[in-house]
């Protein structure tokens, strides 16, 4: 056989089945013909059993995957109870939000009366990013989520005595924030102490409105009018009792205190630099009940009696009083006494409250309606005694402490800095009402000429006699009917006073001369005493007539 029927088989075998040989198609990718890239290896190659096999294998893994994620995202109803209360705190109070309100237009949310709390305390941006707003409105969405949540958390609730105090605080509706204050005027470095500066209202176009009539000129700028401090205050001007810096005293801004006579200028610190109307004042240093303990002053109103003093710090505690409401009814107690605050003047109380000097109080008669608050402080620490007694008054302190027994000293006791003395017995004893006095009696004419008549005490140090020396004795002259009984004990005529029967003790009278001498009685006892007590008597007597 030859080469080429060994190399061509195919050939031969079309041939024998009668087919026509034909070329194959070099542009046919599908025939395999011979080229310079090597095969790939057979490992690449994929079956189509193989193929449908991963098919079904990726259309089956997704739904799994999907299986597994669908059970992974049970959501956890505690946590989601926890971060949602986190989300709706107050921030304010940080503490879950009690009926809630939208600060417009940041859109931070507060509980209505910590809003309102805010306000009321000068507040005049959001309490959380401190931006510019301008209203308040109540939330429907907000409140909604939280009844939701404490649908399923009652017990995160606030308590019933928190949500009585909103409720009086807050009153569903909107609010408007006032617009923020006018910055206080930049302070003034002042080059030269000898000289006075300016005050706010003597510089031309102040932000206030009002210029002073008397500018004080700057010593700046016009040194040969500058006013000397050692000159006094410049006319129409005084120093402010709180910022002591010069003030117009017919500026619109400032007040008075009615009790120290010292001005204040109402630009310098706000709340601070302004006489307030009595009731609406603020005692100086008196915040809460923490400034009373530790106030000296405090223990020293009650002489130094420690145990009365933490007695009435538990009271206020156990009523939630505040130093301003004791101040509150301490006022309104002294406004109802006929001299008002006239004692406390007298006193002097208010004196050298200030470092500056005080005005002149033009009416010492005229009411007082300012106040300042270190006055405010004066007057809280001089009637908190008295408050105290009064309150008691009221009988709601502990039964064991309205049962203690009364010390005999009184408020007066010097053994109230003793603590076991000052437990077992009280020392805060009401006084004795006063006693009315007297009315007049309804005698006959008779007896009011009579009663007319009667001289004042004698004393003997009113008749020089030898016995100056011995101990002055008073004798009160009895009464014209006691007059007559003894006259008549004594054997003496009223209508001349002669002398009846034997002298033998005479007197002398410095009027008309008249001496006399009295018999006694057989019943009164004839013993040297009673004839020298007679004796004494008798010339009483005598002078009376």
């Amino acid at each position: 056989m030859s080469q080429e029927s060994l190399t061509c088989p195919p050939l031969l075998s079309e041939i024998v089945m009668g087919s026509t040989p034909s070329r194959p198609d070099l542009t046919d990718d599908s025939v395999p013909h011979h080229s310079l890239k090597r095969r790939a290896s057979s490992a690449f190659e994929v079956t189509d059993a193989e193929s449908s096999r991963k098919r079904m294998k990726e259309d089956i893994e997704p739904s799994s995957s999907q299986e597994a994620s669908s059970s992974s995202t049970v959501i956890d109803g505690g946590a989601f109870i926890e971060d949602l209360e986190q989300e709706l705190e107050c921030g304010c109070c940080s503490a879950l939000v009690y009926r809630p309100v939208i600060v417009y237009p940041c859109q931070h949310f507060f509980c209505g009366s910590c809003c309102v709390l805010w306000i009321r305390n000068g507040g005049t941006n959001c309490p959380a990013c401190r931006g510019i707003s301008s209203s308040v409105t109540p939330s429907r969405a907000l409140q909604s989520m939280l009844d939701l949540l404490l649908r399923f958390a009652p017990h995160r609730a606030r308590s019933e005595r928190e949500r009585l105090q909103a409720d009086e605080v807050y009153k569903a509706g909107s609010m408007r924030i006032p617009a923020p204050r006018e910055p206080s005027p930049e302070p003034t470095i002042h080059q030269n102490s000898d000289y006075a500066r300016p005050c706010p209202h003597c510089i031309p176009g102040n932000p206030f409105g009002w210029r002073c009539p008397n500018p004080i000129p700057d010593p700046v700028s016009d040194p040969d009018n500058a006013w000397h401090l050692d000159d006094g205050n410049p006319p129409g001007h005084a120093y402010c009792g709180n910022c002591e810096t010069l003030l117009a005293l017919h500026a619109p801004t400032t007040t008075k205190c009615d009790m120290c006579q010292v001005s204040f200028c109402g630009v310098g610190i706000q709340g601070r630099c302004i006489a307030t109307p009595l009731l609406s004042q603020h005692p100086h240093g008196m915040s809460d009940i923490s400034d009373l303990v530790q106030s000296t002053e405090v223990y020293d109103c009650f002489d130094g009696n420690t145990v009365e003093v933490e007695i009435m710090l538990d009271y206020l505690s156990a009523r939630r009083l505040t130093p301003r409401h004791l101040y509150r009814e301490i006022v309104a107690y002294v406004q109802t006494q006929p001299r008002g605050f006239a004692p406390l003047i007298e006193l002097e109380l208010f004196v050298d409250v200030h470092g500056v000097v005080a005005g002149t109080d033009s009416d010492p008669t005229a009411p007082r309606s300012r106040i300042c608050r270190p006055c405010a402080t004066e007057v809280l620490l001089w009637g908190l005694r008295d408050w105290w007694v009064r309150e008691r008054r009221k009988g709601l302190l502990d039964p064991t402490v309205l049962s203690r027994p009364d010390c005999v000293d009184g408020i007066g006791c010097q053994r109230q800095k003793d603590l076991l003395h000052a437990r077992e017995f009280n020392h805060i004893i009401l006084p004795l009402p006063s006693e009315p006095p007297p009315e007049p009696s309804m005698n006959s004419d008779l007896q009011s000429e009579s009663t007319a008549m009667d001289p004042p005490p004698i004393s003997a140090s009113e008749h020089p006699s030898s016995i100056d020396s011995s101990p002055t004795l008073e004798l009160e002259v009895p009464h014209t009917s006691r007059i007559l009984s003894l006259m008549a004990a004594a054997h003496v005529d009223p209508m001349d006073a002669s002398p009846i029967g034997n002298s033998q003790t005479e007197g002398r009278d410095g009027a008309d001369g008249v001496s006399w001498s009295g018999r006694l009685p057989a019943d009164v006892p004839q013993d040297g005493e009673a004839v020298t007590s007679l004796e004494l008597e008798s010339r009483t007597i005598v002078d009376a007539l």
